[in-house]
């Protein structure tokens, strides 16, 4: 018996069954989403219990939205049974039931799913056979059958193969329907568990975190609504890319944000070796030190005033308190707390002299003129925005705060040459917001969420991952990245270091290196450039060869090869050095296209792809203008070009009038 079957092999009465199963799931799902919405908040008592209660109303009825040309169910299994659920299952996006309350389509994350991406010959976990369906639009057009039994091998999937290869126009799809056992395991990971990811060009590694967000939020759904689930992407541009997948997943609760938008949308200029410095985890002691240099020591006591009665707190027990506070608490609360102290002091006198004052006018002698006037001479009331101001323009200050973590040189280096006339006009740059984030913390405790998706994570300097560990100090992340893709001055060089300074040393290290979207031939020629930019990485493989995907051409016209790309079917990346984006344009003036800008996502076929934003993104055919260029224009020029190579999903064409990096040229 053949290992596949394919619909023409098979009576079009199959074919017809099955589409009739697609048909009355339809129907199913339409009338889960018109009961939703005739659901009514007014049974809630209060106005505010129906306020939520409508928004939970509303988010039901967003989640069961039908996608007519997305499949409904993607996969069937045919089981031995030996439990409640039907011997036949229908594995999809979402559950899908009917009015008897019928299971029609089984939710992909429910565990009996979990067969459909792992069962093998070797071990079938109950199921006797695998059906996967071909669609066209929302249309089922074809199936293929997996027969699971002892000794039979199962070989490619055609039906798998067509849907990885699909041209594609706009964001990026789902994976749902083609995960692989490997990619399937790090989905259905623990909450617990913390996982990074190491992937190459093409594995899904993007794909692979989205879908266990996804997975996360159904298995621990009461738990994740409360503390929330976040992803974080290198910029607005990707976070478009990628905005789509969730919802066609029926999780439309995730916020999506990049590094500046949790942080501040700080942007001002800057040398790369000064960020660099402002980027290193040594920051994080000499923020602290700078925060509590501003406790002065007490010289003075408290004498409060009532009546005929001067009820005094001496300068020595006022020291005692100071000294018990710091470092003991955050920043913020310490203050309030030394507010508390003195008046809890003040109230022993008061009952010494045989009063008895409550918690009332303990909160009065808080708020008192005496002890507030105290406080602020010696524990001052601050922002994060001052503190740093003062560090970055006064080096005597910085000196103090810095004792031996940092060098005479790097301090140098962090000075302001023109200081801002205050903190409220100085502008700060985007390696500033993760040292006032740093700041914030130690002042007021930042809020933990219960799961964290960190993409490109190799760019990230080791502030801003002490700044998103915060945010998942108490639950869990996936950490996505690739070592051979790090083009900041600051990339790591080890996933170990980067969960240190998350914050998640208990994090599990996971790589995938076998490509399921870029062509072997194109993915061989980028991966030339590995010795040069991760020696250590072990070369990407990729499931598909080829053939004929990679064009280099000497002193060719994009114009020309944009014209020949649009003759074939999918969506089409010019990838430019960020200087001759201009240039590329106006070449291209008589063919419809766009520029792809950092701050959104232009859906237009032909798109004009600046060098530095084509990471995280792919396209069907990638047209790669002047490699030289986009190597010399920054100090890790060749790893942007090793991202630039492999962003193509069926061809790449490089052009170049000057003479290629020797490593390609190899």
């Amino acid at each position: 018996m053949p290992a596949h079957q394919l619909a023409p092999d098979i009576p079009s009465d199959v074919l017809t069954s099955e589409q009739a199963h697609l048909a009355e799931s339809r129907a199913a799902l339409k009338a889960m989403r018109t009961h939703a919405a005739s659901l009514s908040a007014d049974a809630a008592g209060d106005w505010v219990s129906q306020q939520i209660l409508q928004s939970l109303l509303d988010q039901r009825v967003a989640a069961l939205a039908d996608h007519p040309d997305t499949p409904l169910f993607f996969g069937r299994l045919d089981r031995t049974g030996g439990d409640d659920l039907p011997g036949t299952i229908y594995v999809g996006r979402r559950h899908v039931h009917d009015g008897h309350s019928k299971p029609l389509v089984i939710d992909w994350r429910a565990p009996v799913s979990r067969a459909f991406y792992q069962a093998s010959p070797a071990d079938p976990m109950g199921v006797v056979r695998r059906r996967r369906f071909g669609y066209h639009g929302g249309a089922l057009t074809a199936f293929e059958d997996e027969p699971l039994g002892e000794g039979v091998e199962i070989g490619p999937s055609k039906i798998l193969t067509e849907e990885i290869e699909r041209p594609r126009t706009g964001p990026m799809r789902d994976i749902v329907a083609t995960i692989q056992p490997d990619q399937d395991e790090i989905v259905r990971s623990t909450l617990a568990q913390t996982v990074c990811v190491q992937g190459a060009p093409g594995t899904g590694k993007t794909a692979v975190g989205l879908h266990r967000a996804a997975y996360l939020l159904f298995t621990h759904r009461e738990r994740l609504a409360r503390s929330g689930v976040m992803i974080v992407g290198p910029n607005k541009a990707f976070l478009s890319y990628i905005s789509s997948v969730l919802p066609a997943l029926g999780e439309i609760k995730v916020d999506q944000t990049t590094v500046a938008g949790l942080l501040g949308e700080h942007a001002t200029p800057e040398d790369a070796l000064v960020a660099a410095v402002k980027g290193d985890a040594r920051m994080a002691a000499v923020l602290e030190r700078a925060l509590w240099l501003h406790i002065v020591k007490p010289t003075e006591g408290v004498v409060y005033t009532k009546g005929a009665y001067r009820h005094r707190v001496a300068d020595y027990e006022v020291r005692e308190i100071v000294a018990s506070l710091r470092g003991t608490t955050r920043y913020n609360p310490g203050r309030a707390a030394l507010a508390q102290r003195l008046a809890h002091m003040v109230l022993v006198r008061m009952e010494q002299r045989g009063e008895s004052p409550d918690d009332r006018v303990q909160d009065a002698v808080a708020r008192s003129k005496p002890v507030k006037q105290l406080v602020d001479t010696v524990w001052p009331k601050l922002t994060a925005e001052q503190v740093l101001f003062r560090l970055l323009s006064d080096p005597e200050f910085l000196a103090k705060a810095a004792k031996t973590d940092l060098s005479s040189e790097e301090q140098e280096m962090l000075i302001w040459r023109k200081p801002y006339r205050g903190w409220k006009s100085a502008k700060w740059s985007a390696a500033d917001a993760a040292l006032l984030d740093e700041l914030r913390d130690l002042m007021e405790r930042t809020p933990s969420l219960g799961h964290l998706v960190v993409d490109e994570a190799q760019d990230l300097s080791e502030m801003q991952l002490r700044a998103l560990g915060r945010r998942c100090r108490n639950g869990s992340a996936t950490v996505l990245g690739d070592l051979a893709q790090g083009t900041t001055p600051w990339s790591t060089t080890s996933w170990e270091a980067v969960l240190e300074h998350l914050g998640q040393r208990e994090g599990e290290v996971t790589e995938l290196t076998l490509g399921f979207r870029v062509p072997r031939e194109v993915l061989d020629f980028a991966a030339r450039l590995l010795p040069s930019v991760a020696p250590d990485l072990a070369a990407p493989r990729s499931l598909r060869p080829g053939l004929g995907s990679l064009t280099v051409q000497p002193g060719g016209s994009v114009a020309g090869a944009a014209e020949e790309a649009l003759t074939k079917e999918g969506s089409i990346g010019v990838i430019v050095p960020d200087a001759l984006v201009a240039e590329v344009s106006r070449s291209l003036e008589r063919l419809p296209h766009a520029v792809l800008d950092p701050d959104s996502s232009q859906e237009h076929r032909l798109l004009i792809v600046p060098a530095t934003l084509a990471k995280g993104l792919e396209y069907d055919h990638v047209i790669v203008v002047e490699p030289a260029d986009i190597v010399a224009a920054e100090p890790r020029g060749l790893a942007r070009l090793y991202v630039v190579l492999t962003r193509a999903v069926t061809s790449l064409t490089v052009l170049h009038d000057k003479e290629l990096p020797a490593q390609l040229a190899a």
